[in-house]
């Protein structure tokens, strides 16, 4: 049995999914199972990482489990690092990956001092945060407004990363490795928007704002400040893993990394004028 915690995330929803195409069995935690919506054969048990005298059942039988190491909607850091990794090692659970996994990390530490195999995977800029970002103007106005037009990123397929997650539980190999995880290319965020534009077959403005610029447009969207000047310095200091290619996906699934232009292809509906409106 393979469990998968974070089920329905952007990342969980892959891992379930390249398990389930491996024809392996898959466990789906989550907080509401009720509307987990996950594939038809997928177990789905309910439990929180946050609390582990909930992990029990979903623990019981697995021989290998994907886990995160943040608690909430908010994303913290996850504080019950050392009662999961205890209850596992009782389980009989002998290979983890740890998505996002930091070596200060409570989950981590215990990993590294226990018996369980442990791969901790760090995928750089997912895909999928195009979605979250620029859908909504692109489909409104048909323009992205950003700043820092020709930062430079690596950004990752959340497919890849599930793939990744879901071939180091079932085949190993990667034993106290950390896997960073990128795209087959870095790309500016200025060549980003001209692929969208051509995967929707509609030319999309770039508009780049100054720092000050995007501050007043972030605050406008309800961000608190700290999260602002998070996006400054993440966007205008991009760390060079974050805009070097890494061979970690082509390695480990024996493919390659999936394009930026494929995932815009794949989304292409979602950014999209709605022809109702």
């Amino acid at each position: 049995m393979f469990l998968v915690t974070g089920a329905t995330g952007t990342v969980g929803r892959e891992v379930v999914a390249e398990l389930l195409r491996l024809g392996l069995p898959v466990r789906a935690l989550t907080r509401d199972p009720a509307r987990a919506d996950l594939p038809e054969g997928v177990e789905v048990v309910a439990g929180d990482v946050a609390e582990p005298s909930t992990l029990g059942p979903a623990l019981d039988g697995v021989t290998a489990a994907h886990l995160i190491n943040f608690a909430g909607d908010g994303y913290a850091p996850l504080e019950t690092g050392a009662e999961i990794v205890a209850m596992a090692g009782r389980a009989g659970v002998r290979r983890v990956t740890v998505l996002g996994g930091r070596a200060e990390g409570t989950l981590e530490q215990a990993l590294a001092d226990s018996d369980i195999e442990w791969t901790l995977l760090n995928p750089v800029e997912f895909m999928a945060n195009t979605l979250q970002w620029w859908a909504a103007s692109v489909r409104a106005e048909g323009a992205v407004r950003e700043p820092f037009g020709d930062r430079v990123s690596s950004l990752v397929h959340e497919a890849d990363i599930g793939a990744v997650a879901a071939t180091v539980l079932a085949k190993g190999g990667y034993a106290g490795r950390t896997l960073v995880l990128t795209g087959p290319e870095a790309i500016t965020t200025a060549e980003k928007v001209r692929t969208l534009g051509a995967a929707i077959g509609r030319d999309v403005r770039f508009v780049e704002l100054g720092e000050d610029e995007a501050r007043a447009m972030w605050r406008g969207h309800g961000m608190t400040d700290d999260l602002i000047g998070f996006l400054l310095d993440a966007l205008g200091n991009t760390p060079i893993e974050g805009r070097t290619v890494s061979p970690a996906v082509e390695e480990v699934t024996g493919r390659p990394a999936r394009p930026f232009a494929q995932w815009a292809a794949e989304n292409a509906a979602a950014f999209r004028p709605d022809p109702s409106c």
